[in-house]
Protein backbone atom coordinates (compact mmCIF):
# COMPACT_ATOMS: atom_id res chain seq x y z
CA UNK A 1 0.00 0.00 0.00
CA UNK A 2 1.26 3.44 -1.12
CA UNK A 3 2.89 5.72 2.08
CA UNK A 4 0.16 8.12 1.89
CA UNK A 5 -0.06 11.20 3.60
CA UNK A 6 -3.62 12.74 3.20
CA UNK A 7 -7.29 10.76 2.72
CA UNK A 8 -9.80 12.36 1.23
CA UNK A 9 -13.21 11.22 1.01
CA UNK A 10 -15.43 12.63 -1.56
CA UNK A 11 -18.54 15.07 -0.79
CA UNK A 12 -21.06 12.10 -1.27
CA UNK A 13 -19.30 10.53 1.99
CA UNK A 14 -20.68 13.69 4.21
CA UNK A 15 -22.54 11.21 6.91
CA UNK A 16 -26.47 11.56 5.63
CA UNK A 17 -27.23 10.00 9.27
CA UNK A 18 -25.90 10.77 13.10
CA UNK A 19 -25.01 7.46 15.21
CA UNK A 20 -26.65 8.01 18.36
CA UNK A 21 -24.74 5.80 20.91
CA UNK A 22 -28.10 5.29 23.23
CA UNK A 23 -29.48 2.55 20.90
CA UNK A 24 -26.14 0.77 21.82
CA UNK A 25 -25.03 1.74 25.61
CA UNK A 26 -24.48 -1.60 27.79
CA UNK A 27 -26.63 0.50 30.82
CA UNK A 28 -29.16 2.51 29.73
CA UNK A 29 -28.16 6.72 30.50
CA UNK A 30 -28.68 8.30 33.56
CA UNK A 31 -32.04 10.39 33.06
CA UNK A 32 -31.25 14.17 34.19
CA UNK A 33 -33.66 15.25 36.92
CA UNK A 34 -35.93 18.27 37.66
CA UNK A 35 -33.80 19.99 40.74
CA UNK A 36 -37.35 21.07 42.54
CA UNK A 37 -39.26 17.40 42.45
CA UNK A 38 -36.05 15.03 41.67
CA UNK A 39 -37.75 13.45 39.22
CA UNK A 40 -36.48 12.72 35.79
CA UNK A 41 -36.65 16.23 33.26
CA UNK A 42 -39.70 15.37 30.60
CA UNK A 43 -40.16 17.39 26.91
CA UNK A 44 -42.37 20.35 28.77
CA UNK A 45 -39.62 20.98 31.28
CA UNK A 46 -36.81 21.98 28.32
CA UNK A 47 -39.38 23.46 25.65
CA UNK A 48 -38.65 26.80 27.41
CA UNK A 49 -35.19 26.20 26.03
CA UNK A 50 -34.56 24.04 22.77
CA UNK A 51 -37.06 23.69 19.53
CA UNK A 52 -38.90 20.00 20.23
CA UNK A 53 -36.81 18.54 17.54
CA UNK A 54 -33.45 18.76 19.53
CA UNK A 55 -35.42 17.92 22.84
CA UNK A 56 -36.25 14.34 20.92
CA UNK A 57 -32.53 13.84 19.93
CA UNK A 58 -31.57 14.42 23.69
CA UNK A 59 -34.13 11.65 24.24
CA UNK A 60 -33.79 9.14 21.54
CA UNK A 61 -32.26 5.98 21.23
CA UNK A 62 -32.97 5.75 17.39
CA UNK A 63 -29.32 3.99 16.31
CA UNK A 64 -29.58 6.59 13.13
CA UNK A 65 -31.17 10.23 13.08
CA UNK A 66 -31.24 11.54 9.31
CA UNK A 67 -29.73 14.84 8.75
CA UNK A 68 -32.03 17.55 6.83
CA UNK A 69 -31.01 18.25 3.71
CA UNK A 70 -30.39 21.94 4.31
CA UNK A 71 -27.84 20.98 7.08
CA UNK A 72 -26.04 18.74 4.65
CA UNK A 73 -25.62 22.11 2.27
CA UNK A 74 -23.94 23.66 4.65
CA UNK A 75 -22.10 20.84 5.67
CA UNK A 76 -20.62 21.22 2.31
CA UNK A 77 -18.26 24.23 3.01
CA UNK A 78 -15.81 22.04 4.73
CA UNK A 79 -16.90 18.30 4.98
CA UNK A 80 -15.53 16.02 4.78
CA UNK A 81 -12.37 17.03 6.53
CA UNK A 82 -9.03 15.23 5.76
CA UNK A 83 -7.43 12.44 7.79
CA UNK A 84 -4.00 12.68 7.72
CA UNK A 85 -0.91 9.98 8.95
CA UNK A 86 1.65 12.31 10.70
CA UNK A 87 4.78 10.59 9.26
CA UNK A 88 7.03 13.90 10.18
CA UNK A 89 5.76 13.79 13.45
CA UNK A 90 6.53 9.86 13.56
CA UNK A 91 10.17 10.28 12.37
CA UNK A 92 10.81 13.04 15.09
CA UNK A 93 9.92 10.61 17.88
CA UNK A 94 11.54 8.15 16.33
CA UNK A 95 7.86 5.70 17.04
CA UNK A 96 7.28 2.37 15.45
CA UNK A 97 3.73 4.00 15.81
CA UNK A 98 1.40 5.66 13.22
CA UNK A 99 -0.14 8.47 14.27
CA UNK A 100 -3.22 9.74 12.18
CA UNK A 101 -4.84 12.89 13.05
CA UNK A 102 -8.34 14.10 11.54
CA UNK A 103 -8.24 17.74 10.91
CA UNK A 104 -11.45 19.96 11.95
CA UNK A 105 -9.46 23.14 11.51
CA UNK A 106 -11.04 24.12 7.86
CA UNK A 107 -14.79 25.10 8.92
CA UNK A 108 -14.92 28.42 8.61
CA UNK A 109 -14.98 28.99 12.34
CA UNK A 110 -11.84 27.19 12.47
CA UNK A 111 -12.94 24.14 14.95
CA UNK A 112 -15.23 21.23 15.06
CA UNK A 113 -18.31 23.16 16.72
CA UNK A 114 -20.13 24.47 13.70
CA UNK A 115 -20.81 20.61 12.65
CA UNK A 116 -24.05 21.00 16.05
CA UNK A 117 -23.84 25.15 15.61
CA UNK A 118 -25.40 24.56 12.19
CA UNK A 119 -27.92 21.72 13.23
CA UNK A 120 -29.05 23.60 16.07
CA UNK A 121 -29.79 27.17 14.88
CA UNK A 122 -31.46 25.63 11.67
CA UNK A 123 -33.91 23.77 14.10
CA UNK A 124 -34.00 26.77 15.70
CA UNK A 125 -35.37 28.51 13.16
CA UNK A 126 -37.58 25.50 11.71
CA UNK A 127 -39.46 26.13 14.92
CA UNK A 128 -40.05 30.15 14.41
CA UNK A 129 -37.28 30.88 16.90
CA UNK A 130 -35.15 34.12 15.71
CA UNK A 131 -32.95 34.54 18.79
CA UNK A 132 -30.46 32.37 20.44
CA UNK A 133 -28.30 33.06 23.40
CA UNK A 134 -25.11 30.98 24.43
CA UNK A 135 -21.98 30.92 25.98
CA UNK A 136 -18.77 30.11 25.33
CA UNK A 137 -15.18 29.61 26.83
CA UNK A 138 -12.52 30.31 24.42
CA UNK A 139 -14.68 31.58 21.58
CA UNK A 140 -14.43 28.91 19.53
CA UNK A 141 -18.65 27.84 20.32
CA UNK A 142 -19.57 31.30 20.53
CA UNK A 143 -18.18 31.62 16.84
CA UNK A 144 -19.49 29.01 15.19
CA UNK A 145 -23.28 29.52 16.26
CA UNK A 146 -22.47 33.01 15.58
CA UNK A 147 -22.04 31.89 12.17
CA UNK A 148 -24.70 28.64 12.07
CA UNK A 149 -27.28 31.99 13.30
CA UNK A 150 -25.75 34.04 10.07
CA UNK A 151 -26.27 30.52 7.71
CA UNK A 152 -30.29 30.56 8.60
CA UNK A 153 -30.69 34.09 9.91
CA UNK A 154 -31.28 33.54 13.53
CA UNK A 155 -29.82 36.49 15.99
CA UNK A 156 -27.04 35.21 18.98
CA UNK A 157 -26.24 36.56 21.81
CA UNK A 158 -23.04 35.33 23.69
CA UNK A 159 -21.71 35.28 27.21
CA UNK A 160 -18.09 34.91 27.27
CA UNK A 161 -16.04 33.64 29.85
CA UNK A 162 -14.32 36.96 31.05
CA UNK A 163 -10.73 36.11 30.99
CA UNK A 164 -11.05 34.52 27.83
CA UNK A 165 -13.19 38.12 26.22
CA UNK A 166 -9.64 39.54 27.16
CA UNK A 167 -6.98 37.34 25.82
CA UNK A 168 -8.90 36.28 23.03
CA UNK A 169 -10.34 39.78 21.30
CA UNK A 170 -10.53 38.11 18.05
CA UNK A 171 -12.88 35.32 18.82
CA UNK A 172 -15.28 38.00 19.65
CA UNK A 173 -14.21 40.38 16.64
CA UNK A 174 -15.15 36.51 14.35
CA UNK A 175 -18.18 36.23 16.26
CA UNK A 176 -19.39 40.41 15.61
CA UNK A 177 -18.13 39.73 11.82
CA UNK A 178 -21.04 36.94 11.46
CA UNK A 179 -23.87 39.26 13.55
CA UNK A 180 -23.40 37.85 16.71
CA UNK A 181 -23.34 39.92 19.76
CA UNK A 182 -20.63 39.16 22.69
CA UNK A 183 -20.16 40.08 26.19
CA UNK A 184 -18.07 39.21 28.83
CA UNK A 185 -19.65 36.86 31.43
CA UNK A 186 -19.60 37.88 34.51
CA UNK A 187 -21.65 40.85 32.92
CA UNK A 188 -24.44 43.21 34.20
CA UNK A 189 -26.72 42.11 32.24
CA UNK A 190 -28.05 39.33 34.01
CA UNK A 191 -28.63 38.40 38.21
CA UNK A 192 -26.24 35.89 38.07
CA UNK A 193 -23.83 38.19 36.73
CA UNK A 194 -24.66 40.87 39.26
CA UNK A 195 -23.97 38.67 41.99
CA UNK A 196 -20.71 37.25 40.73
CA UNK A 197 -19.56 40.77 40.51
CA UNK A 198 -20.53 42.02 43.42
CA UNK A 199 -18.77 38.97 45.37
CA UNK A 200 -15.38 39.19 43.14
CA UNK A 201 -15.65 42.35 40.60
CA UNK A 202 -12.40 41.14 38.57
CA UNK A 203 -13.76 37.41 38.52
CA UNK A 204 -12.52 35.45 36.03
CA UNK A 205 -15.77 33.91 34.82
CA UNK A 206 -16.70 30.51 34.09
CA UNK A 207 -18.47 28.09 31.80
CA UNK A 208 -20.68 27.16 34.50
CA UNK A 209 -21.96 30.75 35.58
CA UNK A 210 -21.96 31.70 31.20
CA UNK A 211 -24.69 29.25 31.25
CA UNK A 212 -26.45 30.69 34.23
CA UNK A 213 -26.45 34.21 32.10
CA UNK A 214 -27.30 32.68 28.86
CA UNK A 215 -30.33 30.22 30.59
CA UNK A 216 -31.79 33.37 32.58
CA UNK A 217 -31.85 35.52 29.76
CA UNK A 218 -33.55 32.72 27.26
CA UNK A 219 -35.82 31.76 29.94
CA UNK A 220 -37.04 35.62 30.65
CA UNK A 221 -38.14 36.64 26.52
CA UNK A 222 -40.53 34.16 25.12
CA UNK A 223 -38.78 35.12 21.46
CA UNK A 224 -35.40 33.70 22.46
CA UNK A 225 -33.84 29.96 23.36
CA UNK A 226 -30.51 28.21 24.55
CA UNK A 227 -27.98 26.55 22.73
CA UNK A 228 -25.28 24.49 24.13
CA UNK A 229 -22.40 23.76 22.17
CA UNK A 230 -20.73 20.52 24.59
CA UNK A 231 -21.90 18.29 26.90
CA UNK A 232 -25.75 17.16 25.98
CA UNK A 233 -26.91 14.11 23.94
CA UNK A 234 -27.85 16.05 20.75
CA UNK A 235 -24.99 17.61 20.68
CA UNK A 236 -22.33 14.53 20.93
CA UNK A 237 -24.61 13.14 18.37
CA UNK A 238 -24.31 15.81 15.47
CA UNK A 239 -20.65 15.75 16.53
CA UNK A 240 -20.19 11.82 14.81
CA UNK A 241 -20.03 12.88 11.62
CA UNK A 242 -16.17 13.15 12.52
CA UNK A 243 -15.94 9.22 13.70
CA UNK A 244 -18.17 8.30 10.71
CA UNK A 245 -15.77 9.89 8.24
CA UNK A 246 -12.95 9.21 9.92
CA UNK A 247 -14.16 5.14 10.28
CA UNK A 248 -14.12 5.55 6.42
CA UNK A 249 -10.68 7.10 6.37
CA UNK A 250 -9.03 4.60 8.18
CA UNK A 251 -10.07 1.70 5.91
CA UNK A 252 -8.78 3.65 3.27
CA UNK A 253 -5.46 3.63 5.23
CA UNK A 254 -5.57 0.16 5.82
CA UNK A 255 -5.36 0.31 9.60
CA UNK A 256 -7.58 0.04 12.74
CA UNK A 257 -6.55 2.85 15.46
CA UNK A 258 -5.54 0.46 18.50
CA UNK A 259 -5.90 3.92 21.06
CA UNK A 260 -7.92 7.41 20.27
CA UNK A 261 -7.25 10.17 21.94
CA UNK A 262 -9.34 13.75 22.33
CA UNK A 263 -8.78 16.59 24.89
CA UNK A 264 -12.48 17.05 26.76
CA UNK A 265 -13.78 20.07 28.25
CA UNK A 266 -17.63 19.19 27.52
CA UNK A 267 -16.31 16.63 25.54
CA UNK A 268 -18.50 16.76 21.79
CA UNK A 269 -15.29 16.78 19.87
CA UNK A 270 -13.79 13.94 21.44
CA UNK A 271 -16.99 11.82 21.80
CA UNK A 272 -17.55 13.04 17.86
CA UNK A 273 -14.38 11.17 16.89
CA UNK A 274 -14.68 7.58 19.19
CA UNK A 275 -18.57 6.90 19.51
CA UNK A 276 -18.44 5.82 16.29
CA UNK A 277 -15.68 3.36 16.75
CA UNK A 278 -17.03 2.65 20.35
CA UNK A 279 -20.07 0.69 18.91
CA UNK A 280 -17.13 -1.79 18.00
CA UNK A 281 -15.69 -2.14 20.92
CA UNK A 282 -19.19 -2.68 22.39
CA UNK A 283 -20.14 -5.25 19.79
CA UNK A 284 -17.22 -6.99 20.50
CA UNK A 285 -15.04 -6.42 16.72
CA UNK A 286 -12.57 -4.44 18.64
CA UNK A 287 -12.57 -5.18 22.53
CA UNK A 288 -8.92 -3.91 23.31
CA UNK A 289 -9.85 -0.15 21.88
CA UNK A 290 -8.14 2.04 24.19
CA UNK A 291 -10.22 5.70 24.03
CA UNK A 292 -8.69 8.37 26.36
CA UNK A 293 -9.49 11.45 26.81
CA UNK A 294 -7.43 14.46 27.85
CA UNK A 295 -8.51 17.43 30.47
CA UNK A 296 -6.47 19.77 31.89
CA UNK A 297 -4.98 19.10 35.30
CA UNK A 298 -6.42 22.72 36.31
CA UNK A 299 -9.59 21.38 35.34
CA UNK A 300 -9.41 17.65 36.49
CA UNK A 301 -13.89 16.67 36.16
CA UNK A 302 -12.96 12.90 35.48
CA UNK A 303 -9.42 12.57 37.14
CA UNK A 304 -10.62 13.97 40.21
CA UNK A 305 -13.89 14.54 40.67
CA UNK A 306 -16.73 12.27 41.97
CA UNK A 307 -19.51 10.82 39.63
CA UNK A 308 -22.69 11.97 40.48
CA UNK A 309 -25.90 14.62 40.03
CA UNK A 310 -24.97 18.16 39.80
CA UNK A 311 -26.13 21.11 38.12
CA UNK A 312 -24.32 22.23 34.86
CA UNK A 313 -23.74 25.61 35.77
CA UNK A 314 -23.61 28.17 38.65
CA UNK A 315 -26.47 29.48 39.48
CA UNK A 316 -28.40 26.13 39.87
CA UNK A 317 -30.92 26.85 37.00
CA UNK A 318 -30.34 23.52 34.52
CA UNK A 319 -31.23 20.24 34.89
CA UNK A 320 -29.47 17.89 37.36
CA UNK A 321 -26.84 15.87 35.39
CA UNK A 322 -25.24 12.77 36.23
CA UNK A 323 -21.57 13.29 35.61
CA UNK A 324 -18.06 13.48 37.29
CA UNK A 325 -18.04 17.55 38.47
CA UNK A 326 -15.91 19.40 40.42
CA UNK A 327 -18.89 21.42 41.99
CA UNK A 328 -20.93 23.94 39.84
CA UNK A 329 -19.88 26.72 41.65
CA UNK A 330 -15.78 26.08 40.53
CA UNK A 331 -14.15 28.70 39.20
CA UNK A 332 -11.10 27.05 37.52
CA UNK A 333 -8.09 29.12 37.47
CA UNK A 334 -7.49 31.55 33.73
CA UNK A 335 -5.30 28.54 32.07
CA UNK A 336 -5.08 29.47 28.20
CA UNK A 337 -6.97 26.27 27.55
CA UNK A 338 -10.44 28.27 27.70
CA UNK A 339 -12.43 25.59 25.84
CA UNK A 340 -11.68 22.92 28.43
CA UNK A 341 -12.77 24.92 31.75
CA UNK A 342 -15.78 23.37 32.81
CA UNK A 343 -16.63 21.84 35.64
CA UNK A 344 -18.05 18.95 34.84
CA UNK A 345 -18.53 16.73 31.72
CA UNK A 346 -20.84 15.54 28.83
CA UNK A 347 -23.58 12.34 30.38
CA UNK A 348 -22.63 10.27 28.26
CA UNK A 349 -18.52 10.38 28.12
CA UNK A 350 -19.10 9.92 32.28
CA UNK A 351 -21.66 6.97 31.99
CA UNK A 352 -18.58 5.46 29.37
CA UNK A 353 -16.11 6.04 31.67
CA UNK A 354 -17.97 4.41 34.50
CA UNK A 355 -18.71 1.78 32.60
CA UNK A 356 -14.56 1.81 32.04
CA UNK A 357 -15.22 2.06 28.30
CA UNK A 358 -13.19 4.80 28.28
CA UNK A 359 -9.97 6.60 30.20
CA UNK A 360 -9.59 9.52 31.29
CA UNK A 361 -5.69 11.42 31.62
CA UNK A 362 -4.91 15.23 32.39
CA UNK A 363 -1.92 17.18 31.25
CA UNK A 364 -0.44 20.02 32.26
CA UNK A 365 -0.13 23.56 30.42
CA UNK A 366 3.40 23.44 29.63
CA UNK A 367 3.46 20.00 28.15
CA UNK A 368 0.74 20.63 26.20
CA UNK A 369 2.18 23.83 24.53
CA UNK A 370 5.61 21.79 24.01
CA UNK A 371 3.66 19.19 22.06
CA UNK A 372 1.72 21.99 20.44
CA UNK A 373 4.88 23.74 18.92
CA UNK A 374 6.48 19.88 17.97
CA UNK A 375 3.65 19.23 16.07
CA UNK A 376 3.67 22.98 14.52
CA UNK A 377 7.42 22.11 13.41
CA UNK A 378 6.84 18.57 12.08
CA UNK A 379 2.77 19.07 10.56
CA UNK A 380 2.85 22.26 10.07
CA UNK A 381 -0.38 22.85 11.72
CA UNK A 382 -0.75 25.57 14.65
CA UNK A 383 -3.43 23.53 17.10
CA UNK A 384 -5.35 25.34 19.36
CA UNK A 385 -4.21 25.18 23.04
CA UNK A 386 -6.95 22.74 23.92
CA UNK A 387 -6.03 20.15 20.64
CA UNK A 388 -2.63 20.66 22.33
CA UNK A 389 -4.12 18.45 25.22
CA UNK A 390 -5.07 15.51 22.76
CA UNK A 391 -1.57 16.04 20.65
CA UNK A 392 0.33 15.52 24.31
CA UNK A 393 -1.44 12.29 24.90
CA UNK A 394 -1.09 11.11 21.28
CA UNK A 395 2.78 11.76 21.78
CA UNK A 396 2.95 10.20 25.02
CA UNK A 397 1.63 7.45 23.75
CA UNK A 398 3.47 7.30 20.47
CA UNK A 399 6.90 7.27 22.68
CA UNK A 400 5.49 4.58 25.09
CA UNK A 401 5.39 2.22 21.25
CA UNK A 402 8.87 3.31 21.20
CA UNK A 403 10.14 1.99 24.52
CA UNK A 404 7.89 -1.39 23.94
CA UNK A 405 8.68 -1.71 20.54
CA UNK A 406 4.79 -1.92 19.71
CA UNK A 407 3.36 -0.30 16.00
CA UNK A 408 0.07 0.92 17.53
CA UNK A 409 -1.93 2.80 15.32
CA UNK A 410 -3.27 6.42 17.05
CA UNK A 411 -5.74 8.59 16.11
CA UNK A 412 -6.08 12.07 17.62
CA UNK A 413 -9.28 14.27 17.37
CA UNK A 414 -7.65 17.18 15.88
CA UNK A 415 -10.69 19.83 16.95
CA UNK A 416 -9.35 23.25 14.87
CA UNK A 417 -6.59 25.18 14.61
CA UNK A 418 -5.31 28.06 16.74
CA UNK A 419 -4.58 30.64 14.77
CA UNK A 420 -6.30 33.30 16.80
CA UNK A 421 -4.74 31.82 20.11
CA UNK A 422 -1.75 33.43 19.28
CA UNK A 423 -1.60 35.41 22.32
CA UNK A 424 -1.25 32.38 24.61
CA UNK A 425 1.80 31.02 21.97
CA UNK A 426 3.32 34.36 22.42
CA UNK A 427 3.01 33.96 26.53
CA UNK A 428 4.51 30.50 26.55
CA UNK A 429 7.22 31.52 24.64
CA UNK A 430 8.13 34.02 26.91
CA UNK A 431 7.76 32.06 29.69
CA UNK A 432 4.87 33.57 31.61
CA UNK A 433 2.74 30.41 31.38
CA UNK A 434 2.84 28.33 34.84
CA UNK A 435 1.53 24.49 35.20
CA UNK A 436 -0.85 24.59 37.69
CA UNK A 437 -2.51 21.11 39.63
CA UNK A 438 -5.50 22.55 41.09
CA UNK A 439 -5.98 22.15 44.92
CA UNK A 440 -7.52 19.60 46.64
CA UNK A 441 -9.18 21.66 49.46
CA UNK A 442 -10.27 24.04 46.43
CA UNK A 443 -12.21 21.08 44.97
CA UNK A 444 -13.48 19.59 48.46
CA UNK A 445 -14.91 23.07 49.08
CA UNK A 446 -16.78 23.17 46.01
CA UNK A 447 -18.43 19.83 46.08
CA UNK A 448 -19.39 20.50 49.29
CA UNK A 449 -21.79 22.31 48.05
CA UNK A 450 -23.58 19.51 45.71
CA UNK A 451 -27.06 19.28 45.09
CA UNK A 452 -28.35 16.31 47.60
CA UNK A 453 -30.34 13.74 45.44
CA UNK A 454 -31.04 10.61 46.14
CA UNK A 455 -28.77 8.84 44.38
Amino acid sequence: MPDRTKFILDEKSIPAQWYNIQADLPEPLPPPLHPATGNPVGPDDLAPLFPMELIKQEVSTERWIDVPGEILDVYKLWRPTTLFRAHNLEKALDTPARIFYKYEGTSPPGSHKPNTAVAQAYYNEKEGIKRITTETGAGQWGSALSFGGACFDVEIKVYMVAISYHQKPYRRIMMEAWGGKCVPSPSNETNAGRTMLEKDPDSPGSLGLAISEAVEEAVSREDTHYSLGSVLNHVLLHQTVIGQEAKEQMEMAGFYPDIIVGCVGGGSNAAGMYLPFLKDKIDGKKPDLRIINVEPASCPTLTRGPYTYDFGDVAGMTPLLKMFTLGHDFIPPPVHAGGLRYHGMAPIICHLHNLGLVEAVSVHQLETFEAGVLFAKTEGIISAPETNHAIRAGIDEALKCKKSGEAKTILIAHSGHGHVDMAAYQAYFEGKLHNYDYPEEKIKESLSHLPKVGD
